[in-house]
C-alpha cells in the first residue's frame, strides 16, 4: 500500500498521502500545501480527499486551500461542527481512493470529534492506522486542550472517553497494522513520545504505557494526567482558526514579503508598533541587532517559541532575517496562526549597520568567565524546563523556563545577571526579551549547559531547589 509520511521536524507534525490508481488523499496537511499538489501531480494522481483527525491545537491545517485548490472533499469524524463545507463521517463510514479503502473510526478522548483512519489496501486487507493525536508512538494525546475552548469538556471526562477509545476501538485491532501518529518527539501534545515516528500496534501494545492491558480506566486517567504541563497560550486559538477558518496562505506571503530599506522599515515600526522578529541564529544576533527586536531562531523550535512567547496571535511583525529566509519565516509563523507579517529588512542586519542606524548586543562569556563571575556572587539563571533543571543545574542557578519568563520578570535583578540553557538557543531568546523588557546587564553563557558539563570547571546538582518553577 502506497502511503508517504511527510514529516516537518521543526514542529514535530507528520502528514500523510496516500495514492492509488491516480487518486490521492492528504491527512493532517500543513498550511502550505503546494508540497502536496506537487507530490500528486508527480504521481498524475487527483487530490480526491482532505481526512483531517481532529481540529488541530498546534498548528494551523492546510485543508481549506488544499480542498479550494483542488476540488478536494474536507473529511472530519463525527461531532465536528466546521464553520465550512465538509463532509462530517459516521462512525465506520468508508471512503474509497483509487483501489484503497480508508474507513474512519470514531475515537474521541483527546478531543470529542477525534477520528482515526484505518487504512485498507486493494486486497482488502488492513494495513495500518492513521491515529492524529489518539495515539502517539510512546504516549497518547493529552486531554486537556478541548476544555481551553469548551469548558465543559473537562480534562478527566476526556481522559475517560481516550480510555474507551483505546480499549473498544483501537487495542482489538491486529498487531501487525502500522501506527502512523500526527506527531513524534517535541511536541507539545503528549509528554513523553518516542522519536519514532511510526510502529506496529502490536509492539506499541507491549511498550506504550496508556496500552497496559491490565490497566483500569482509573488508574489511565490518573497517569496520563500526571506531570501535565500548562500547554502553550497559542493552542485554543489555533483550534478556533482551524474551526472557523483561516487567510490563505498565499496572500499571507504576498503580505509579509515586502523588502524595506533600513528608513521605510524603521518609519513602519514606529507607526505600527509592530513587533520586530530577528530569525538568524543566537550567534550572529548578538553581535549586532535592532534595539528591542527580540531573537528567535529559525533553525530550531521557532514556531513553538513564537507561540509561547508571541502573546497576540494578531500581532504584526517586522522581520530581520539571513537573505533567503524571508519566505521561510513568514511560513513558519503562519503555521501557528501568526499571520500579520508586514515587512522585511531589506538587505538584512548589514543593511541597518550601513545605513549608520543604532544596534545592540547582547554579552556572552565562556565557561571559565562564568566561574569567575560566579565567584563574584553574580545571578544565574536557568531557563530549561523544570524537568531539564531537576535532573541537573549548576549550583545556585535559579530556574525560569523560558515559557514562564514573561510572568517572573520582576524576579531578575536590574544589576548584572547571567542565563543559560542546554546549548544556547533558548537563553538567547530569553536574553533578547529581557533586553527588549530594559534589563541591560544581561549576560549569556556560549554554549549553555552542555559546555558548562564538558568543561567541568562548575559544581552542578540534581537537589531541586524551593526556586525552580513547576
Amino acid at each position: 500500500m502506497k502511503v508517504e509520511q511527510i514529516y516537518t521536524g521543526c514542529i514535530a507534525h507528520a502528514a500523510y498521502y496516500v495514492e492509488s490508481n491516480g487518486e490521492a488523499a492528504i491527512f493532517d496537511p500543513l498550511r502550505e500545501v503546494q508540497p502536496y499538489i506537487d507530490k500528486a501531480n508527480v504521481d498524475a494522481a487527483k487530490i480526491k480527499y482532505v481526512f483531517e483527525t481532529h481540529f488541530h491545537a498546534d498548528f494551523v491545517s492546510g485543508h481549506l486551500d488544499l480542498a479550494k485548490k483542488t476540488g478536494a472533499n474536507i473529511i472530519f469524524g463525527p461531532t465536528a461542527q466546521p464553520n465550512f463545507e465538509a463532509v462530517i463521517a459516521e462512525d465506520n463510514q468508508e471512503f474509497k481512493v483509487g483501489e484503497y479503502t480508508i474507513k474512519a473510526i470514531h475515537t474521541p478522548g483527546h478531543t470529542m470529534e477525534s477520528t482515526t483512519y484505518l487504512l485498507i489496501d486493494e486486497t482488502g486487507k488492513n494495513h495500518g492506522i492513521i491515529t492524529g493525536d489518539t495515539l502517539f508512538i510512546g504516549d497518547v494525546g493529552r486531554p486537556d486542550l478541548a476544555q481551553h475552548v469548551i469548558a465543559d469538556l473537562t480534562e478527566k471526562k476526556l481522559a475517560a472517553h481516550l480510555f474507551d477509545s483505546l480499549r473498544n476501538k483501537i487495542m482489538p485491532l491486529s498487531d501487525d497494522l502500522i501506527v502512523y501518529p500526527n506527531h513524534g518527539a517535541g511536541s507539545a501534545c503528549g509528554k513523553m513520545m518516542s522519536k519514532e515516528t511510526t510502529d506496529t500496534l502490536g509492539h506499541q501494545k507491549e511498550t506504550n504505557y496508556a496500552l497496559r492491558a491490565d490497566m483500569t480506566k482509573e488508574e489511565f486517567i490518573k497517569e496520563l494526567l500526571e506531570g501535565l504541563i500548562p500547554p502553550p497560550g497559542y493552542f485554543p486559538k489555533n483550534v478556533l482558526m482551524n474551526i472557523q477558518g483561516y487567510e490563505s496562505i498565499d496572500d499571507i506571503i504576498e503580505r509579509g514579503e515586502k523588502p524595506l530599506e533600513p528608513n521605510a522599515f524603521e518609519a513602519v515600526a514606529n507607526e505600527t508598533m509592530a513587533l520586530i522578529l530577528d530569525t538568524r541564529e543566537a550567534k550572529d544576533f548578538h553581535k549586532a541587532f535592532i534595539p528591542n527586536s527580540i531573537n528567535i531562531g529559525l533553525d530550531n523550535n521557532f514556531a513553538q517559541w513564537v507561540g509561547e512567547l508571541i502573546p497576540d496571535i494578531k500581532q504584526q511583525i517586522l522581520l530581520v532575517t539571513n537573505s533567503g529566509n524571508e519566505e521561510e519565516s513568514i511560513i513558519r509563523l503562519a503555521r501557528v496562526g501568526y499571520d500579520h507579517s508586514i515587512g522585511y529588512l531589506k538587505g538584512g542586519i548589514e543593511s541597518w549597520v550601513n545605513s549608520g542606524k543604532e544596534v545592540d548586543h547582547i554579552n556572552r562569556l565562556t565557561v571559565s568567565e562564568l566561574k569567575k563571575k560566579m565567584a563574584d556572587h553574580v545571578k544565574v539563571f536557568d531557563v530549561r524546563k523544570s524537568s531539564e533543571y531537576q535532573s541537573q543545574h549548576v549550583v545556585g542557578a535559579e530556574n525560569i523556563p523560558l515559557n514562564l519568563l514573561n510572568k517572573h520578570l520582576s524576579e531578575f535583578p536590574k544589576g548584572e545577571f547571567i542565563v543559560h540553557c542546554e546549548g544556547g538557543y533558548r537563553s538567547m531568546i530569553a536574553a533578547s526579551i529581557l533586553k527588549q523588557r530594559g534589563f541591560d546587564n544581561v549576560v549569556d553563557v556560549v554554549g549553555g549547559f552542555e559546555e558548562i558539563l564538558e568543561e567541568d570547571e562548575i559544581p552542578t546538582s540534581n537537589y531541586v531547589c524551593p526556586t525552580t518553577l513547576l
